[in-house]
């Protein structure tokens, strides 16, 4: 199934749907270019969101060097660079198709800058779960997944019953159809086993391996939930 918009009026322009649109494609294009030089995995693997790093560097400013905090600090970075970074051609389609139809919507009943914080309260805290689940983990985790999966929880409790009109793909022939909203809960969480479909080469040990990458996603859906449940 393939969203391709829904039938809620709109009072503004999406503005920080589109940055945020605009941006990762940017940096996708950019990591394209990183490939093709050899560069990828060094920059992937400096500004991902290894877990292993960041408890250790925690670790030692806690207990042995307070100097450490700035490690602490400039790692931290990669909590919100990490959610722009991509691993593959269908994990960048897929998160900028679900933020096009679900997170315009969003942004016009929250408002830009309410949305723009949300989305990254979203991806920095799911991140920070990931980190708390693996702490051992040396590979690298990227994308916006669990931004948009928040984005996906708010919309849902908000407009579970709106209508998304939608593309079934059947061989060559493509069906426009009519999906309930609360239908892509479930599509999200499915289509996550394609996403190493157009796999980037990413040395030495690629991205996103971790089985809590995915289960972090759970914890973006509670958290956009959450949030549209006490905006009401």
């Amino acid at each position: 199934m393939i969203p391709i918009g829904d039938r809620i009026r709109s009072y503004s322009k999406p503005i920080i749907n589109y940055w945020l649109i605009g941006i990762n494609i940017a940096i996708f294009l950019w990591e394209l270019k990183l490939e093709f030089s050899g560069e990828l995995g060094y920059f992937i693997n400096n500004w991902g969101v290894i877990p292993a790093q960041m408890s250790g560097a925690i670790t030692n400013a806690l207990f042995f060097n307070p100097a450490a905090w700035i490690v602490v600090i400039w790692r931290s970075i990669s909590l919100i660079l990490g959610m722009f970074l991509h691993g593959s051609f269908s994990q960048i389609l897929g998160n900028m198709l679900f933020l096009w139809v679900f997170g315009k919507t969003l942004e016009n009943i929250l408002g830009h800058r309410s949305y723009l914080g949300f989305y990254l309260a979203a991806g920095i805290i799911t991140g920070v779960t990931q980190i708390i689940a693996d702490p051992n983990l040396t590979v690298p985790l990227i994308g916006a997944n669990g931004a948009i999966a928040a984005i996906l929880g708010a919309y849902i409790m908000k407009f579970s019953q709106t209508k998304i009109d939608t593309i079934l793909p059947l061989l060559i022939v493509y069906i426009p159809i009519e999906v309930p909203a609360f239908v892509y809960l479930f599509w999200w969480f499915m289509q996550q086993s394609f996403y190493g479909i157009g796999s980037l080469n990413i040395p030495p040990s690629g991205v996103n391996s971790s089985n809590m990458f995915y289960w972090s996603q759970v914890v973006g859906l509670f958290i956009g939930a959450a949030f549209m449940r006490l905006k009401r």
